[in-house]
Order: C-alpha cells, then sequence, then structure tokens
C-alpha cells in the first residue's frame, strides 16, 4: 500500500492531472516525449476513461497520444458497423495497428469444437466469415479463437482431431484475405481444452497453415506453465501474437511476479514486430491509476 502510494505522489507530482475531456496540454506533451516504446503495446477500451471519457474515439486519441501505437478490442465483433467504421478511420489516422478481437462463437464451452459436431462447426465457420468482414473495416489481422471445453466422452486423440479438423476450416475462410486466428490457451478452468502453449504448438503445426498460429497470454502461461522465456523458445515459430497480465492479480506489469522487463527484453532481441496486447485491468482506479498504469509501462520497457 505505502509503494502505491509513492507511485501515485510521484506520478501527479511529475506529470500533473488531466483534464477529463481529453490529454492535456502538459500530460500529452510530457508522455509523448517520453514514451517512444520499442514494443507495440495494444491498450483496450476503458483502461483510460478517467482521462478520456466515455467515448471510443477520444481514448483511442488519448493512447496515442501517450504513444501506444496499437488498440485491442476483444468485443469489437459486437460494436456496431457504424462504430467499427470510425474507430478503423480513427486508427488509419494515428497511424495504429489494430490487434486482436474474439470470433463470436468462435468456440465456447457451450459450443466446443472437441466435441466434432457439425452444429458447432458451423457456429464457428460463421463466425469467421462474419470476422472478415468486421477486420476489413477496422484494418485488422489478428482474431482470437479459443476452441472451448474438452468433450470427456472422447479419446484425447479424438478430440485433438476435431479441433483441427474445424480450425482448418477456419484457415480455409481467413486465408485469401491474410487474416490470422490466434489460439489462446488459458488458464480459467480445468474444463477448458487448450491449457497449455506446447499443446497450442502442436494444434498450429498439424492445422498447417499461416492464418493459425498462437497467441501467448504471458498471464495465463505464468499460471499453467510457468517457465516463460524456456517455453516462448520453444513455440516461437508459431506465435504470432502477445497478451499481458501480471501474476496475481491480472494487473499491470510490476504489480505481480512477472519480472515483464526481462520478459520484454527477450521478445524485443528475438525481434518481435507484432502487437502485445494489454489484456488486464488497472490496479489503482481512477486518474492516479491510469498514470501509474502508462508509469508502469514506461518502466518495464526501459532496457
Amino acid at each position: 500500500m505505502e509503494r502505491r502510494k509513492f507511485v501515485r505522489n510521484s506520478l501527479l507530482a511529475g506529470a500533473g492531472l488531466a483534464t477529463a475531456s481529453s490529454v492535456s496540454p502538459a500530460l500529452g506533451k510530457e508522455a509523448l516525449k517520453k514514451n517512444d516504446f520499442k514494443l507495440k503495446y495494444a491498450p483496450h477500451f476503458g483502461m483510460f476513461k478517467a482521462h478520456a471519457g466515455d467515448d471510443p474515439i477520444n481514448q483511442l486519441n488519448f493512447m496515442a497520444d501517450q504513444g501506444f501505437t496499437a488498440l485491442e478490442d476483444n468485443g469489437m465483433m459486437k460494436r456496431d458497423v457504424a462504430m467499427q467504421t470510425k474507430i478503423g478511420e480513427t486508427l488509419a489516422k494515428r497511424n495504429m495497428t489494430m490487434g486482436v478481437f474474439v470470433v463470436d462463437k468462435g468456440g465456447n464451452m457451450a459450443n466446443t469444437l472437441a466435441a466434432g459436431k457439425q452444429e458447432y462447426i458451423d457456429i464457428f465457420v460463421d463466425g469467421c466469415k462474419r470476422a472478415v468482414e468486421v477486420a476489413k473495416r477496422v484494418n485488422a489481422k489478428w482474431m482470437t479463437v479459443v476452441p472451448g471445453g474438452f468433450e470427456r466422452r472422447l479419446p484425447i486423440g479424438i478430440q485433438d482431431a476435431n479441433v483441427i479438423e474445424a480450425l482448418r476450416r477456419g484457415a480455409e475462410i481467413f486465408e485469401p484475405h491474410g487474416l490470422v486466428m490466434v489460439l489462446e490457451p488459458l488458464s480459467d478452468s480445468p474444463d477448458l481444452y487448450l491449457q497449455t502453449s506446447d499443446q497450442t504448438y502442436m494444434i498450429c503445426k498439424a492445422v498447417d497453415s499461416p492464418s493459425c498460429k498462437i497467441l501467448y497470454d504471458i498471464y495465463h502461461m505464468q499460471k499453467t506453465e510457468g517457465h516463460l522465456i524456456h517455453n516462448i523458445d520453444l513455440t516461437w515459430d508459431e506465435i504470432d501474437y502477445f497478451q499481458i497480465g501480471d501474476n496475481p492479480g491480472r494487473k499491470e506489469p510490476t504489480t505481480g511476479e512477472i519480472n515483464y522487463k526481462n520478459v520484454f527484453k527477450h521478445i524485443y532481441d528475438k525481434g518481435f514486430k507484432g502487437i502485445m496486447g494489454m489484456e488486464h485491468g488497472n490496479s489503482i482506479q481512477g486518474k492516479e491509476g491510469e498514470l501509474a498504469l502508462i508509469k508502469a509501462y514506461q518502466e518495464s520497457d526501459s532496457f
């Protein structure tokens, strides 16, 4: 608690308070000068709401003003077409890259791809087709797919084959458009089929498509398997996207046990040019927390 007070007071003294309507001139100029980040960190909507307000476009402009060069929005497919178009236009104007959004019905506990049922595959294929249209509006390349839960009544090899065959159907849809579905192993439940990086690596190799790669979520993989740098190296040639969150708590770097400065440096030194999705919460609420979050990325990116 004392550390948080120290960080908060230091940030407020150094950066000053920003206005709620947009970026204050002092904060914007100072942050832009300092935040020449080495990697493409991608905030999400709501992360800077205290400074930028409720409007997604104002939030997007705030992100850009702080030196962030990408965005991710898991719920993009649920936004109306007008907002998707406006987001895409703003990203282009601010020279930002669109990160992942989640393929609607792209496999979940209720319609797991491991079951091999045609009705579930049809739902998945339909979601992939609709995702292509959304991707065009926001100039996206990557879409998150989670295969869903285990089908406990089937041997694991059969489940593997069912998932691989379904994902090949998705890859056939995405390949002509140069799009990539990134598979995310999760730690949320023991009932989820996709759990580890090596399992995801095997599936990507079997699908054998440039449109099926790994989303390596550092938070989830720390919980599930640890040995982050070692496992990143083992699966490197199939990783196309990273997500960030410290553990425990799933907040910004420096709030948990992961040495993010070392992890970021390793990823940077390997030549990664893709996106680092900031899929985590803020450890402190309000403007103070948003400034603390920016400071955490400044520290973790200073290698």
